[in-house]
């Protein structure tokens, strides 16, 4: 299994993530973004699929702040997506709780998400590959109603997640693009 660990603030954190998914990208690639609206710590997801929405991404989104895919319907919304294409690479990006030095801290893996596991919830997988974001430490245990997690730390890796998978699909486009 292969992880990359990046600090959204680190100058190159965008193309640190676009290295850890290129790979997964191509043209039968779609984005699953898990997430609610409702909870900031649990918004990563949603913002990052709005966000590149918002960046005529060219690839199929699913999961974003009008259209969340969250615990109460996230079984129907993926029976939905296999359907509809059965042959894709997923990419399913994520919020995460973590140590409490490794709060925004984003991480590229080679393996799926396991979405609801720091709270306790079993959820089904998402992905191929995934992208996490860790917002809190996961000795909170009252996450969904933290009030301690910025919704600037977490617009602002949604910002630089969104950044990167743009960047990976320029790449293996071959289109030399400033993003």
């Amino acid at each position: 299994m292969v992880k990359r660990k990046i600090h959204y603030k680190s100058a190159l954190s965008y193309y640190e993530i676009a290295e850890g998914i290129r790979d997964f990208i191509n043209d039968d690639t779609i984005i699953v973004c898990i997430g609610t609206d409702r909870c900031i710590g649990d918004c990563l997801g949603p913002l990052v699929g709005t966000i590149l929405e918002d960046n005529l991404f060219p690839l199929p989104i699913y999961g974003t702040v009008a259209t969340p895919i969250h615990a109460l319907n996230i079984d129907k919304r993926l029976d939905e997506i296999n359907k509809s294409h059965p042959t894709a690479c997923i990419i399913g990006i994520d919020a995460c709780l973590g140590e409490n030095k490794s709060i925004g801290e984003i991480h590229t893996r080679d393996y799926a998400i396991h979405p609801g596991k720091g709270v306790g919830k079993s959820l089904p997988d998402v992905g191929m590959a995934s992208i996490i974001g860790i917002v809190d430490a996961s000795d909170n245990y009252d996450f969904f109603s933290s009030r301690s997690i910025r919704l600037s730390l977490v617009l602002d890796m949604a910002k630089v997640i969104s950044k990167g998978i743009l960047h990976a699909y320029y790449l293996n486009k071959g289109i030399n693009i400033k993003i």
